[in-house]
């Protein structure tokens, strides 16, 4: 049996999941382990999970349908409110099996896929009735100086000074396999590695493109 299993971390939610990359990794090998089977690759997936593009996604049904592998992820509940990568997963035409649903099959997926996107619709839904009442009662929503203003001024609360270091902190974790990975292709230069990132569609922490200064802060802020 071959295996290629494809791993997704969000910058947003991996600190809060508590299922990073090495855990989903253990997961996936002692499916594997059971199995006898052997993994081919390894998919990494860094994408919001408001972001319906998932190109490893892509890349990893294409090797599983061209090699006849079966795709295997770590937990579909962590993903099962994203119908754009369920529908993906049950349309491709590639066996896949969740380490944590081994059972799951396309039925399951389906509804699953229907129901996610029901409750996307629903909290949007909500959302904006929520808005639509604060501003009617007059409040004033949002910073009407900006938080980018904030931080440039250097002006910002202790509190949210602390915010955007613990969020730019765990940005730089979620890509610490990543450059492991690269370093492993031989991709060790600032140049080289703020191109590969560019490339792979992967973002600065606030959604920019990589260049060698901020490749260096990167790996300062690693340690």
């Amino acid at each position: 049996m071959k295996i290629v299993s494809y791993l997704r971390v969000s910058t947003a939610r991996q600190g809060r999941s508590g299922l990073g990359l090495d855990a989903q990794r253990t997961a996936i090998q002692a499916y594997a382990d059971t199995k006898n089977a052997n993994v081919m690759k390894a998919f990494v997936e860094v994408e919001s999970g408001k972001n319906n593009a998932r190109p490893k996604l892509t890349e990893a049904l294409h090797l599983a349908k061209v090699t006849g592998s079966v795709l295997v992820i770590a937990k579909l509940d962590r993903l099962s409110r994203n119908a754009a990568f369920l529908l993906t997963l049950r349309d491709s035409g590639v066996k896949f099996i969740a380490a944590d649903m081994p059972d799951a099959n396309e039925l399951t997926v389906g509804i699953m896929a229907l129901v996610a996107q029901q409750e996307r619709e629903a909290i949007s839904k909500r959302t904006k009735e929520a808005l639509d009442a604060a501003k009617r009662r007059g409040a004033v929503l949002g910073n009407p100086n900006g938080a980018g203003a904030l931080r440039r001024a250097g002006k910002g609360n202790v509190a949210g000074v602390k915010a955007i270091q613990l969020q730019a902190d765990a940005h730089a974790e979620d890509l610490r396999p990543v450059l492991r990975g690269l370093a492993d292709e031989g991709i060790t230069s600032l140049g080289g590695i703020a191109n590969a990132l560019n490339d792979r569609g992967i973002q600065t922490p606030r959604g920019g493109t990589w260049f060698k200064t901020s490749v260096s802060n990167l790996i300062a802020r690693l340690g």
